[in-house]
């Protein structure tokens, strides 16, 4: 008579072991989908735009945070989610790339479970001869997962909460690690 309750209750730990090990996983995808994608090359170009002339810049003068809005890239494309955006082609090699090194730590996530965005940080001079002019904050949304637990039967599915990580771009140019 105790030993249904018994299995329920073992199996409820494991299925919390789990749970926490999922949101461990998507987590730790999350932040390396990061790392990869502020040394590599962006999914937009438009974060490479040269900021010379624009409301009066000159070489070497600090781009002002309001210079550059939100661009929200998924598998298919990029949109600007919040103006101004600067007009730039998307690159969904670049896109794969980054969620390709994110399935080394998770490997169920699928190309529509993850974003990414552009977003100014207030770092960048206009001008800048050695690279892009801007260095935007480039976050990493991971959603849409989900979670089955053994206790369920295979009967219930629970979402994971989204993973998110934010870094602030790098050289953007790719060449050491794409």
């Amino acid at each position: 008579m105790v030993l249904p309750l018994l299995l329920i209750f073992l199996l409820g730990i494991v299925d919390a072991g789990r749970w926490l090990w999922t949101l461990n996983r998507a987590e730790k995808a999350a932040q390396m989908g990061a790392r990869f994608a502020v040394v590599a090359e962006p999914v937009t170009s438009a974060i490479n735009s040269s900021y010379l002339g624009v409301d009066g810049l000159t070489q070497g003068d600090a781009i002002p945070s309001s210079e550059f809005g939100t661009i929200s890239c998924t598998d298919s494309s990029c949109t600007c989610v919040t103006t101004p955006c600067p007009a730039g082609t998307f690159t969904q090699q670049n896109f794969r790339n980054i969620v390709d090194r994110m399935r080394l730590f998770m490997p169920q996530i699928q190309y529509s479970n993850v974003t990414v965005d552009y977003s100014s940080s207030g770092l960048g001079y206009a001008g800048d001869p050695n690279g892009a002019d801007l260095s935007p904050l480039v976050t990493i949304k991971l959603n849409g997962l989900q979670f089955t637990p053994v206790t369920s039967f295979l009967f219930v599915t629970m979402a994971v909460p989204t993973a998110t990580t934010s870094l602030t771009a790098e050289d953007l140019r790719g060449s050491q690690s794409n």
